[in-house]
């Protein structure tokens, strides 16, 4: 059974989601599923990003089984790094996903990351922290490595593998030295162009010896779950990579 590994509940700041209704749609889809909540410590603004885990599990335990999963995407960055750890002791998340949110304390979502910057300055100081972070963070999966490509304000967004293969590169290495994941996001696989970028990425993780990838909707509403699984399943054989998940921080291959 395959498994949405990345979307959000009511726990996360920026999701209303129901976990029941989640949880229908994937038996629908006859696929299994992983919340996994944001936790971005100290996110600029006024929202607050995090979550008490002992409420979620005590709220959700009832619902997990071996078709639904309790995880957390973590914000990885500098200042985040002692509370996330600290974080992750409290209860037993079955799965976690590290990923890049915030470059120099700025939001990449927003416009203020991009002023002043041109795409390869830009592009690049996300990648330099996506190295550091991924060097020491407390993580299973690297998440939606494409996310800047969301609402970075150029002409052309994409992520041209070329342009940061050096960069991209030591990422993969660093993921498969530390036997770490990476994500396939189906959120912009609707994208011919996004998802052409992924190949060679995905293809040279391949050849450094990756062997698994997760597969993850990122939904923050209950018609996106499982969005795009049937590209993103032909994506994986074509390239010969397997598709895992998680439960207990344990990888599991999804047959």
């Amino acid at each position: 059974m395959l498994f949405d590994s990345h979307m959000h509940t009511k726990f996360s700041a920026d999701s209303e989601m129901s976990a029941i209704a989640a949880i229908e749609k994937a038996k629908k889809l006859n696929i299994g599923i992983v919340f996994t909540e944001h936790f971005d410590y100290n996110l600029p603004g006024d929202i607050d990003f995090t979550f008490v885990p002992e409420d979620y599990f005590n709220e959700y335990k009832t619902l997990r089984n071996e078709k639904i999963r309790l995880g957390v995407e973590i914000g990885m960055e500098e200042i985040a790094r002692e509370p996330a750890k600290n974080f992750l002791k409290r209860v037993p998340f079955d799965m976690v996903i590290g990923s890049i949110h915030l470059v120099d304390r700025l939001d990449i979502y927003y416009p203020e990351y991009y002023e002043g910057k041109d795409k390869l300055t830009a592009y690049k100081k996300y990648f330099a922290a996506m190295i550091e972070e991924s060097q020491i963070g407390d993580f299973d999966v690297l998440g939606h490595m494409d996310y800047i490509c969301r609402a970075a304000p150029y002409d052309d967004p994409e992520i041209d593998y070329s342009t940061f293969k050096n960069q991209i590169d030591e990422v993969l290495k660093i993921l498969i030295e530390r036997e770490k994941i990476l994500e396939l996001n189906t959120r912009r696989l609707n994208s011919r162009r996004g998802l052409k970028e992924l190949v060679p990425i995905f293809a040279q993780y391949k050849k450094f010896g990756g062997k698994y990838i997760t597969i993850g909707s990122d939904a923050h509403k209950v018609e996106a779950v499982g969005n795009y699984f049937d590209i993103a399943k032909d994506f994986a054989d074509e390239l010969n990579l397997k598709v895992v998940t998680f439960c207990k921080r344990q990888l599991e291959i999804c047959e």
